[in-house]
C-alpha cells in the first residue's frame, strides 16, 4: 500500500504488536473469574474513504436490546456456528445491521480481542468500505447510522476517562464524544487502542 494512500497510517499500526483489552482495565481492583466463559463477537470498524476526509461509521443500538441499549457501537455481534472465520461474522453482521454488502468491503486486519462486562470476546475487524452505500438500520436492532471523522477518533486528547456506578461500585471507562454522539465503553476502548498504535 502506497503512503499517500489515506489508510497507510492504519495498515501500520496493525503490523505493531498489542494486548487484548477489557473493559476492565481502569477497574484494577474488579476480580474476574478465571473459569468464566466468554461469548465469541465481531464488529466490523469500516472505514469510508470521503473527499471531506476518512470517516468511520458508527451505530446507536435499539433502545429495546437486552445488551447495552442504546449505546453507540460498531456494526456487529456474535459469532454463529455457520460462520467460517470472524471476520465473515463481521461482515455478515454489518450487512445485516447498516445494509453494507459484504462484497463492498476489503478487510484490513484485526487489532486484539476486547472482553465486555457482559462476556463477550469481541474481535475487532478492519475494513475499507470500497463504494459509497446507502445505509439501512436493522428495524430492531439499530436506530442510526452515521460517520465520524477519523481525525476525531485519532486524536488521543480527544479521550477522557470518567466513570459511574455499575453493579454497586465505582466503574470507569473511556469515552469519546463527537457531537451529540456520546461513544463510551469497548467502543471508546477499542478505538482508543487503535489511536494508541497510531500515535
Amino acid at each position: 500500500m502506497s503512503k499517500t494512500n489515506p489508510l497507510f497510517s492504519v495498515v501500520e499500526a496493525l503490523g505493531k504488536p498489542g494486548a487484548v483489552s477489557s473493559d476492565f482495565d481502569l477497574n484494577p481492583k474488579v476480580s474476574l473469574p478465571e473459569n468464566r466463559i466468554l461469548r465469541p463477537a465481531a464488529v466490523l470498524v469500516p472505514f469510508l474513504i470521503t473527499p471531506a476526509g476518512m470517516q468511520i461509521i458508527l451505530t446507536k443500538r435499539a433502545s429495546a436490546l437486552k445488551h447495552h441499549p442504546g449505546q453507540i457501537a460498531f456494526p456487529g455481534g456474535k459469532v454463529d456456528p455457520t460462520d467460517p472465520t470472524i471476520e465473515s461474522a463481521a461482515l455478515r453482521e454489518a450487512r445485516e445491521e447498516i445494509g453494507l454488502p459484504e462484497e463492498n468491503v476489503e478487510v484490513l486486519g484485526n487489532l486484539p480481542s476486547h472482553e465486555t462486562v457482559t462476556g463477550f470476546t469481541v474481535n475487532p475487524i478492519l475494513g475499507r468500505i470500497r463504494a459509497e452505500f446507502v445505509a439501512k438500520p436493522e428495524p430492531g436492532e439499530v436506530d442510526e447510522v452515521f460517520a465520524v471523522p477519523f481525525s476525531h477518533l485519532a486524536d488521543l486528547s480527544n479521550y477522557s476517562i470518567q466513570s459511574r456506578r455499575w453493579r454497586g461500585s465505582l466503574r470507569r471507562y473511556y469515552v469519546v464524544p463527537y457531537g451529540p454522539y456520546y461513544i463510551w465503553g469497548a467502543t471508546a476502548r477499542i478505538l482508543r487502542g487503535l489511536a494508541e498504535r497510531m500515535s
